[in-house]
């Protein structure tokens, strides 16, 4: 009875908005009709020659509400229908030659280097609560990218809400949600300048509940700041089975990232006690080892971060403790000897979207990793998967337009001439000529992880490529690896064991209304588009390369 009710309130109100809108449009018609032809442009093409005492344009007759466009009344009466069409901005020409952008790219790298001012992006990952926002906060702030204003309004609304010991990570927890749960739950990204590098930092989410924003942003980082809390009972927790600080390094290895800063923080909690910073980096050397980080490319620090001791100096009496027994680098000045790969400028652009917001004007704003390429303002790029292109409106790197950004930048592109609704977390943009390709099944080595039930032939997963992920199933075991020189054991085993390497067939399984097809590129033509991760129940299981593309 109540449904029946509900459904003839609902009938009757729908009848009513509709008489409404057919009153106001016949109104609006009849209101022109009656106008003068001279009275506006708008009224009648001719009126130019209707002031000047020619014969004006006679003013259409008014329709009858009877004859109205249904769709359009019905779209008038729940107010869906724009009072003013918006205008199509105007897609702006691209500035360069293809081969001339290359050569300003190349001498603009060069420059940076003379300079010695390089461009590189850090990922900041460690277990929860392990003061990685904290520390990116206060860096911020000692660096001269926090002004007093912001730290002090900071300061005063995390004491109003109970949480003053946030202050600091507040500079980069800026949501409500996260100020409120007191953890990160995105990828924040700030940017700092040291006296040898420019630095766009990621701060990644430590909590195992947002593992797949990690993800996304150990994917568009060059290097890796681990941070670990040094407090009793801490380091532990975080570096058991299970914990944040072990999955981090392996993931951030996985996706490429091949040096890492370990920041041991709190160590003010502990009296400053350079036994307990030994026994850290003792229990830290091999695992980072076993998780593939060369020595030469890993580096330890001891920190304070709430009180900003051996960030960019040791003065003052906080630091008094730690002077007595460390005489090493500050984090700044280890943080100005990470060395920014090679970037791959001359290969076609790759743009995986990790975020998609409302742009300025009509159009709308993509940010992610430019991979490899070079992309300028005014360049058609395709969207894949689906047939959509879009126009570059503009390019911001570091809050700052530019005409063009190179391979290694994380940007943000105002795209217009595109339909919003084909944009999608995960898309990658490319080339009109030179498409990613698509891929529904492929193969793929992989190193598996100490699991504790083993993969067998039509195992579930969930796959994670850059900012998607999507099921699959492991639907063929291919071979059994060396893991040392990648040679075949055994061909079509049974299973996969834990710490083993094997190279498999991986299918992607369709989810309601989305394809399965994800665009990826082997190994061997473009590394950051051919690097995977596999999860199973919540756990990392794999890692792996893309080897060739089936179907």
């Amino acid at each position: 009875m109540i449904a029946n009710i509900f459904i003839h309130y609902f009938i009757c109100s729908a009848a009513r908005e509709r008489e409404k809108a057919q009153k106001l449009l016949a109104q609006r018609q009849l209101t022109e009709a009656k106008a003068p032809a001279s009275s506006s442009r708008a009224a009648s093409p001719m009126g130019n020659l209707a002031r000047g005492g020619k014969k004006a344009t006679p003013a259409p007759k008014s329709v009858p509400a009877a004859n109205l466009d249904q769709r359009q009344l019905d779209l008038a009466g729940l107010n869906l229908v724009d009072k003013e069409p918006s205008k199509a901005e105007e897609a702006p020409n691209m500035t360069f030659a293809h081969d001339k952008l290359l050569e300003e790219v190349k001498k603009t790298i060069e420059a940076q280097e003379a300079e010695g001012k390089q461009r590189l992006s850090l990922v900041v990952i460690g277990h929860v609560d392990a003061g990685k926002s904290t520390l990116m906060g206060r860096l911020l702030y000692e660096l001269g990218r926090m002004d007093e204003r912001t730290r002090l309004a900071n300061e005063r609304n995390s004491i109003k809400v109970g949480k003053s010991s946030f202050s600091w990570a507040w500079g980069l927890d800026g949501t409500t949600e996260e100020r409120e749960r007191g953890i990160t739950m995105d990828v924040a990204l700030e940017s700092f300048a040291t006296t040898k590098r420019q630095i766009t930092v990621l701060d990644a989410p430590g909590h195992r509940e947002f593992i797949p924003n990690m993800i996304s942003g150990a994917s568009r980082a060059d290097c890796a700041l681990l941070v670990v809390d040094a407090s009793n009972g801490e380091f532990e927790a975080g570096f058991q089975r299970g914990g944040q600080t072990r999955e981090h390094l392996v993931l951030a290895r996985s996706l490429g990232v091949a040096q890492v800063i370990v920041a041991v923080n709190k160590l003010d909690q502990v009296e400053w006690n350079n036994d307990r910073y030994d026994d850290i980096c003792t229990l830290l050397r091999p695992f980072l080892v076993q998780s593939g980080f060369h020595p030469s490319k890993t580096t330890f620090v001891p920190i304070g971060a709430m009180l900003g001791v051996n960030l960019v100096g040791r003065e003052g009496d906080d630091a008094k403790q730690l002077a007595q027994w460390y005489k090493g680098p500050t984090l700044v000045d280890l943080l100005d000897k990470l060395e920014p790969p090679q970037r791959d400028i001359a290969t076609p652009v790759r743009i995986p979207i990790s975020n998609i917001f409302k742009g300025q004007g009509s159009g709308t704003s993509v940010s992610g990793r430019l991979l490899s390429g070079v992309v300028q303002v005014g360049e058609r790029l395709r969207v894949q998967p689906g047939d959509e292109t879009a126009v570059v409106k503009s390019i911001e790197v570091e809050e700052e337009n530019v005409p063009w950004a190179a391979a290694g930048s994380n940007l943000t592109l105002a795209l217009v001439s595109v339909d919003p609704i084909q944009l999608t977390i995960g898309s990658v943009l490319c080339p009109l000529l030179d498409p990613v390709p698509l891929a529904s099944t492929f193969t793929a080595r992989i190193l598996i992880f100490d699991i504790q039930v083993p993969i067998i032939s039509g195992a579930m997963v969930e796959l994670f490529h850059h900012s998607r992920d999507v099921p699959a199933t492991i639907s063929k075991l291919i071979a059994t690896l060396d893991r040392t020189s990648g040679k075949v054991v055994k061909s079509n085993p049974r299973v996969l064991a834990k710490v083993s390497s094997a190279e498999v067939q991986i299918t992607i399984r369709p989810t309601g209304s989305s394809g399965r097809s994800i665009p990826m590129e082997p190994y061997a033509v473009n590394k950051a588009m051919g690097r995977i991760l596999i999860r199973r129940e919540g756990e990392t299981i794999a890692a792996g390369i893309v080897m060739d593309i089936l179907g």
